[in-house]
């Protein structure tokens, strides 16, 4: 095992007490030992193992460990979803139809929104994703964070959670708190496992083969390399819509069975590689670089397009009318084509169609090519990868610094399949690539951390240091069928591909951002019982200008098992580039009708005149304060949390486009405003204060001739809108209220025998806002509901341990949707909504139901 100089306990020392504010890779190394001196952890702390307490008790902040074993047995793929089953505070809804959020689904923190978490790799600050969730459930509503899920389990040591606002510390997004994902730093050693896993439904199939390995790097140093590889296939938790079954019975034999679906999308090919190292240069000097690559292909479902009804394409006057293509109009000659009034239930079998659609050689339409409808699928493929690299040690004077350089990429690029650009005509194709968003990010940081003797203190910590960040949010035009206005525009048929039109060469471009930081930090054990911490951090913005915020942390031992912590601190999250900048026109439900939607820039001149105002940091204000219990076996830690965020970064409700919006909408560039209804933009509109509770308790003991651990966790999560105009509207409001259950809880028993170990785990959600399609004549209330799961292992020798489990091990459903009585009358009675899904997607534990799973690991 690679062992490290006496610089690099100091080092680990140092970067414990939260002094190196911008996070020194502080898993880089494996240290061979724990130092009696590393107390008072002010910021996330490597310390820890699956069996010990999870929240460390030595710190004036919460914060939660989470073992590599304990999420290699949660029973999934994805990290979301792992960490979902071991953080009480942290939720993930499934993003059935939501355009570009189905391909990076957006978590949420304590119930703030995806990029209200900062996300560290190694103590790193961890680049975002390049989508924007502009269908994020509400919460998410044009969130754009990083991508947790490409993070394999196989490649962690732990996860460590800092339940507390760390602008501080780190800078922008740490308003709810820290999640640092440390990776294995073994220099030795590693695993093989093999895992298939399916819903009980009998689809969702999921096969994974995953892998760690650990090797020297010459007699000083470690290259620690994780794979994984896996496909899932899509789920349907769908019924025939009614409209749908409707046409079946009039006769239209080409609608499907299901024509639309409500389920998980299909990932291909999925594979990430992570690469952990570290270099023992001498003299006091060390290096270390990790990175990864990650790619994965995405396709999910859309709505369906009602052959009678579909504005663009089918009708332009909610079904009352035939949309009839002429051809010789569109070269220029009068029209002939006469209009075909919708009479039936079967346009199709209708005497006037067929006669002057199907027997007429210059007129058609798209019941003809499509008779019944037709249902896209949206998807793309996701690229990401990184690379960090560095130097830290120690200089004569006693001073340790940590030099460091990240560069962050992430691509998506669309495809939207069985489409078409209607305005071709009969001549479009049916899959088009709307265009690419790419994020890029740079990172320079320069760390200091000096220890002072100081006669009125037992120790004292200084540190501070520099941070240089470059962002970048680059829109890439679509191919041209995927955007052109073709022949068949002035007749009204819609323009670009339908449901996600592509990006026309004007609204392509790239944008950018630079900032940096200075900040400065310190801590003092006052006495042997009491500790304090001050940090300071200043940013400065080439677009908005400067920020400054402060924590002040505390923590008071009355007892050696009892004591008390506490927090104050000022936030900021900046508005990402791609917030600020991008535009685009997807496919929504407004009153239950499916229209085109642009988002806008804030800076729009149509945006502006509906109340858009440039984007401004949101500002936050928090503090803690809580109790740690520690008395042999049993741990146990309270805390109380306080977070006001003003003028939160979202999506506006959104507006009818006026004609005039829509000439200068055309002025501005944006494309395919003909097709397009409504008008959303992001705007700082709403404050908000979230409050709750955490409670863990933890205990130890021998039993049945094994050794066992007890773990309950507790979250109490409530979020108030404090202040909004109609900018935000009731139903966001809504959503941000009361989509997330406020009582939230897991208990878990893990026993261990010398050769099986078993996993239960019961998992408790409160009420939740049921909501259907982004709608709010969908809202219901969703029930309180516990799910279990297990795990059991066995030990075949000592290398090979083959596993079976379960998630949601009885089958637990989520509350089925329903809509109106009408709408279950006209699917035969069905509890069903009128757009063919089964159950709410906002339920906090999914909708796919019960998962069962098998897995081998050979370890070597």
């Amino acid at each position: 095992m690679y062992k490290l100089s006496p610089l690099s306990k100091l080092v680990k020392l140092s970067l414990m007490t939260g002094l190196t504010i911008s996070a020194a890779s502080t898993s880089t190394f494996a240290f061979a030992e724990e130092d009696d001196l590393i107390k008072n952890v002010e910021r996330i702390a490597v310390v820890g193992s699956r069996g010990a307490p999870r929240s460390v008790d030595d710190s004036p902040v919460p914060i939660d460990l989470i073992g590599g074993e304990e999420l290699e047995r949660g029973g999934n793929t994805d990290m979301l979803e792992l960490l979902k089953g071991s953080i009480p505070s942290f939720n993930v809804h499934s993003n059935p139809i939501s355009d570009a959020a189905s391909l990076v689904k957006p978590a949420n923190l304590r119930g703030l929104s995806s990029d209200s978490t900062l996300i560290l790799v190694n103590g790193k600050r961890r680049h975002r994703a390049s989508v924007i969730a502009l269908l994020g459930g509400g919460i998410n509503d044009g969130a754009q964070g990083p991508d947790i899920s490409v993070i394999p389990s196989s490649a962690l040591k732990q996860v460590e959670v800092l339940r507390d606002g760390a602008a501080a510390q780190y800078g922008s997004d740490a308003i709810a708190g820290v999640m640092n994902f440390v990776l294995k730093d073994d220099a030795e050693g590693g695993s093989l496992t093999a895992r298939y896993g399916s819903y009980y439904e009998g689809d969702g199939d999921a096969v994974e083969i995953s892998g760690n390995i650990g090797m020297p790097l010459t007699e000083a140093g470690f290259v620690n390399v994780s794979f994984q590889y896996k496909d899932s296939e899509a789920t349907s938790r769908s019924v025939q819509r009614p409209d749908a079954a409707g046409l079946i019975a009039a006769g239209n034999t080409a609608v499907s069975d299901l024509a639309q679906i409500w389920g998980s999308p299909e990932v291909n090919d999925d594979l990430t590689i992570f690469v952990n190292s570290g270099l023992d240069l001498a003299n006091d000097a060390e290096a270390y670089m990790f990175g990864n690559y990650s790619k994965r292909d995405v396709r999910g479902g859309f709505y369906y397009r009602n052959p009678h009804d579909r504005g663009g394409v089918y009708s332009n006057d909610g079904g009352e009318t035939l949309l009839i293509g002429d051809i010789a109009e569109a070269g220029g000659a009068a029209r002939t084509c006469l209009d075909v009034p919708i009479t039936s239930g079967n346009v199709l079998t209708q005497d006037n169609y067929i006669n002057n659609v199907v027997n007429n050689d210059n007129c058609f339409s798209f019941n003809e090519m499509l008779p019944g409808g037709f249902t896209p699928n949206f998807g793309g493929s996701i690229v990401d990868t990184s690379i960090t690299m560095g130097t830290r040690g120690e200089f004569d004077s006693g001073i340790t610094y940590d030099f460091s350089g990240s560069v962050g990429y992430n691509q998506s690029s669309y495809v939207i399949y069985d489409t078409v650009n209607a305005s071709l005509g009969l001549d479009t194709g049916r899959d088009f690539n709307p265009g690419k968003h790419t994020q890029l990010e740079k990172t320079f940081n320069m760390d200091f951390t000096k220890e002072i003797n100081v006669d009125m203190f037992e120790s004292l910590m200084l540190a501070g240091g520099y941070e240089w960040h470059d962002e970048s949010f680059e829109v890439t035009a679509g191919d041209v069928d995927s955007y052109t206005a073709g022949p068949y525009t002035s007749q009204g048929f819609g323009i670009g591909s339908n449901g996600f039109p592509g990006f026309k060469p004007e609204a392509a471009g790239e944008y950018t951002r630079k900032n940096s930081a200075f900040y400065v930090d310190s801590e003092a054990q006052v006495t042997d019982g009491f500790l304090i911490g001050a940090a300071i951090r200043f940013e400065d913005y080439s677009t908005f200008g400067t920020d400054t915020n402060y924590k002040l942390t505390a923590q008071l031992n009355l007892t050696d098992d009892f004591s008390l912590r506490s927090s104050v601190s000022t936030g900021f999250r900046a508005p990402t580039v791609g917030q600020a900048n991008y535009s685009n026109v997807q496919t929504a439900l407004e009153d239950g009708a499916l229209v085109d939607s642009a988002l806008l820039p804030a800076t729009n001149p149509v945006a502006i005149q509906l109340g858009a105002t440039e984007l401004t940091p949101e500002e936050s204000q928090s503090y803690t304060l809580g109790a740690v219990l520690n008395v042999g076996e049993v741990f146990i830690t309270l805390d109380y949390y306080n977070i006001s965020v003003e003028d939160r970064v979202s999506q506006s409700t959104k507006y009818e486009l006026s004609d005039a919006d829509k000439i200068a909408l055309k002025a501005d560039g944006v494309a395919n405003v003909d097709s397009i209804q409504l008008v959303s933009f992001f705007t700082n509109d709403f404050d908000t204060t979230t409050q709750g509770v955490d409670f863990i308790a933890n205990y130890a003991t021998d039993l049945f001739d094994g050794n066992a651990t007890f773990s309950l966790a507790y979250n109490y999560n409530e979020t108030e809108v404090d202040n909004f105009t109609e900018i935000t509207g009731d139903f966001k409001v809504s959503r941000l209220e009361n989509d997330l259950p406020n009582h939230r809880a897991t208990l878990t028993w893990a026993q261990k025998w010398e050769k099986v170990n078993f996993l239960l785990r019961g998992n408790y959600y409160g009420e939740y806002q049921g909501v259907h399609v982004d709608y709010d004549a969908t809202i219901n209330t969703g029930e309180a509901a516990v799910t279990l799961d297990a795990e059991l292992s066995y030990s075949v020798t000592n290398e090979i341990i083959v596993s079976v489990g379960a998630q949601n091990l009885l089958d637990q459903k989520a509350t089925e949707i329903n809509f109106t009585e009408a709408g279950a009358a006209a699917c035969g009675g069905c509890s069903n909504s009128q757009w063919g899904g089964q159950y709410y997607e906002t339920s906090p534990f999914g909708f796919n139901g019960g998962l069962y799973y098998v897995k081998a690991t050979y370890k070597f």
